[in-house]
């Protein structure tokens, strides 16, 4: 068996790295944040669809590369490993990926082409506060030829500066549509929010809002499986930004406790500090088996409900005891706002808020394992 990546893969997430390395500096980092705007960096986006990065799984008659999910999970993972500015999970997975599946010509026209130069930054609305995923608030009613929508929609990654939002609602039948909504569209209510990252974040209200049939992504009766769809590949692509914020918080704990010195000698050299780095190895080769497992699932088109909710508990679970780890091991340095450590804790931190607590997913995988038949 080869488990090894194409020399294509390998080449893909070679350039992400270097891009993402060279422009997403801790010193830019730091300029966008104290800056008045959201943390986004336009000319970093630019330079990453100019590489052909963003448009990677668009289709070639669209402008992008027609390639996979495995793909788009490496550069995902170089994201993560730089803490990158960029809404790259928002537009060219959650939002772009399912343009390309479920959407009309005409919307693949619109937004596709758009996504893969890097003009349009696109995200989906799926969360509502405490309420499933899968089952939206958000009401749906027909009003003449088109449909009206009104409801809540809450931590919308890049909600402020997307051109379009997905927003997934439900009618009075209780079949689900999912909508691609102007945000700046008459009832349409943004409120930019805080978060543990500074990542732009948005609250959505949506107060009867008037969307076409042609906003429609899909149809009304395969609305349920394809919020299932997307919901899928935003998890397993969220795994794999962890896998990259783990791996750099641990990269970046071997290098500085090489060079600590305490009582004339390294702090690596120290067996408390070697067996807690061994730990924290453990659990990011444990984040990065799963992921790129779901990961590898989804872009070969096979069932990956079961792989994506492991992967999803490890990038929770594992990848905070990682940056505890890396920020005990570091001591004073790990606290300090202007280390680069301190950045990947709190993306850590974000994720596990994001991707929920590890009790729930625990009960999610008893229920898989209990549902399937002894051998």
């Amino acid at each position: 068996m080869d488990f090894s990546f194409s020399d294509e893969q390998e080449a893909i997430a070679g350039l992400a790295k270097q891009i993402l390395g060279d422009k997403a500096t801790l010193e830019r980092m730091t300029e966008l944040e104290k800056g008045a705007g959201p943390r986004f960096d336009p000319e970093l986006w630019q330079e990453m669809a100019t590489a052909g990065l963003v448009g990677i799984a668009v289709p070639e008659q669209y402008g992008g590369a027609g390639l996979g999910f495995l793909e788009l999970a490496l550069i995902a993972e170089q994201v993560g490993a730089t803490v990158a500015p960029v809404p790259f999970i928002e537009t060219a997975i959650m939002a772009a990926l399912p343009i390309a599946e479920f959407g009309s010509e005409t919307q693949r026209e619109a937004w596709l082409p758009r996504v893969a130069n890097g003009e349009a930054v696109l995200t989906a609305a799926l969360m509502e506060g405490e309420s499933d995923p899968g089952k939206p608030t958000t009401t749906l009613r027909a009003d003449g030829k088109g449909f009206r929508l009104s409801g809540t929609k809450v931590c919308v990654a890049a909600g402020q500066i997307a051109e379009r939002v997905l927003v997934p609602a439900t009618a009075e039948d209780g079949r689900v549509g999912i909508f691609v909504v102007d945000p700046r569209a008459q009832g349409v209510t943004v409120e930019a929010i805080g978060t543990t990252s500074s990542q732009p974040e948005a609250q959505i209200i949506l107060d009867d809002v008037a969307v076409g049939p042609e906003d429609l992504l899909g149809d009304l009766d395969r609305g349920a499986d394809m919020l299932a769809w997307i919901e899928e590949r935003a998890t397993a692509a969220q795994c794999s930004l962890a896998l990259g914020v783990c791996a750099e918080a641990l990269q970046l704990t071997a290098e500085y406790t090489k060079g600590r010195e305490q009582f004339g000698q390294s702090i690596a050299t120290f067996q408390a500090v070697g067996q807690r780095a061994a730990d924290a190895y453990i659990d990011t080769e444990a984040i990065r088996l799963t992921s790129w497992q779901a990961a590898w699932r989804i872009s070969e088109g096979l069932p990956a409900t079961d792989q994506v909710a492991v992967a999803k508990y490890w990038a929770s679970e594992a990848g905070q005891r990682v940056v505890h780890t890396a920020s005990h091991l570091h001591g004073g340095m790990g606290v300090d706002k202007d280390y680069a450590l301190f950045r990947y804790f709190c993306y850590a931190k974000q994720l596990e808020l994001t991707l929920g607590g590890t009790t729930p997913q625990l009960l999610k995988i008893g229920r898989i394992l209990a549902a399937q038949p002894a051998a």
